[in-house]
């Protein structure tokens, strides 16, 4: 039998060189695309501004509430072409507008000619500076959208995923009071599935207000407000009774021997968010929990959430892909990884009133893709 880390890597070799491999595999004609190939006709140049989420609901989580969310919009145009991206800065992230621009003003992409040459111009913003995840997915997603363009298909399409196989996305229920929450719940409706966020001390009251409205299947977060992995231990029992599928980072990312400790004995498994960032961070994580949350804003963007979800599919662990409160830019892109995924968390831009984009719908609480090239958006007018 195969080495799981041998066959791992091979498949990553191949997913390399299937990139460049790309315009003849995927039938797009040679003229179309040469110079963007071949020939140093034209000079990658980014754009960014930023902009601020407006959520329908006071959003309350174990750390903090609010009610906004600060969003950076990126666009790297090459050629006459645009691809367009998102950084979407939730507190614990630790960055701002202020912060994802002066990183922003750091990166300088004139000197590429070539939007194929992924790995070299994603090394090139990782190497800027430490941290900045959020910063540095505006510049992935921007990129994967615009090679995605150029190679005039979607990127579900590139990496060789069926549409159909799409998961359910669950809807967000914010911690609150027993009659908002029954009220939020009512709204959710169209969705077949909801995840909803504990860890502030009235954990039962949330999930008894939820159950008053319906049975419909749960996810619970709880990022990372547990403390004592007994309590956790005695929820995870009281929770798979109330129909819960799994729990979502119980207890500080720190506690990892509280958290493998409660892995192992848990009837529900253990899904890891705050705790993991990049593929770094799964290698070191994988025995502690049983699946990961990848999200394109904590790991840098889609090139990295690929590597770890290839990594996790390999050692038998769940993926869950997950968002922020974000636009259907940084969600859609997420959305192209979602059908080789067990679970998916993609309702950022339902929770906001102020989308500035068209792209992946929820169709009877179902992922469903755009057919569109890159990571399939457009503007609104």
């Amino acid at each position: 039998m195969e080495n799981p880390r041998r066959k791992f890597l091979k498949k990553s070799l191949l997913l390399a060189g299937s990139l460049y491999m790309a315009p003849k595999v995927l039938g797009v004609k040679k003229g179309k695309i040469s110079s963007k190939l071949g020939f140093k006709t034209a000079k990658l140049k980014l754009t960014y501004r930023p902009y601020t989420l407006d959520l329908k609901h006071v959003f309350t989580v174990a750390s903090n509430s609010r009610t906004t969310t600060p969003v950076m919009l990126t666009e790297i145009e090459y050629d006459g072409l645009v691809g367009y991206g998102e950084a979407s800065m939730p507190p614990y992230l630790g960055e701002s507008h202020e912060t994802v621009g002066k990183f922003l003003s750091k990166v300088d992409l004139s000197n590429f000619t070539n939007p194929f040459e992924l790995e070299n111009i994603l090394q090139y913003i990782d190497n800027i500076d430490i941290n900045n995840t959020a910063a540095k997915a505006s510049i992935d997603i921007a990129l994967h959208d615009l090679v995605g363009k150029l190679l005039g298909k979607p990127w579900f399409r590139i990496w060789g995923y069926d549409p159909l196989k799409t998961p359910n996305t669950s809807f967000t229920i914010g911690i609150d009071t027993p009659e908002v929450v029954k009220q939020k719940t009512i709204e959710a409706a169209p969705y077949k599935i909801l995840k909803v966020k504990l860890g502030k001390g009235n954990d039962k009251e949330m999930i008894e207000s939820v159950r008053a409205i319906t049975d419909k299947p749960l996810f619970v977060d709880i990022n990372q407000g547990w403390k004592d992995k007994q309590y956790a231990l005695d929820m995870a029992h009281w929770l798979k009774e109330k129909g819960v599928l799994f729990v979502e980072q119980p207890m500080p990312r720190e506690l990892i021997d509280d958290i493998a400790w409660l892995t192992a004995h848990s009837p529900l498994p253990i899904i890891a968010d705050e705790a993991v960032q990049g593929l770094a961070d799964l290698v070191k994580m994988r025995g502690a929990y049983t699946g990961v949350n990848i999200k394109l804003m904590k790991c840098t963007g889609m090139r990295e959430a690929h590597k770890m979800l290839e990594f996790a599919k390999a050692y038998g662990m769940k993926v869950m892909i997950g968002c922020m409160t974000e636009t259907s830019c940084a969600v859609s892109a997420a959305a192209h990884l979602s059908p080789v995924a067990d679970f998916a968390d993609l309702d950022g831009p339902l929770l906001i009133n102020n989308d500035v984009f068209n792209g992946m719908k929820i169709v009877e609480g179902k992922v469903t893709l755009s057919e569109q090239p890159g990571i399939g958006i457009t503007k609104k007018e």
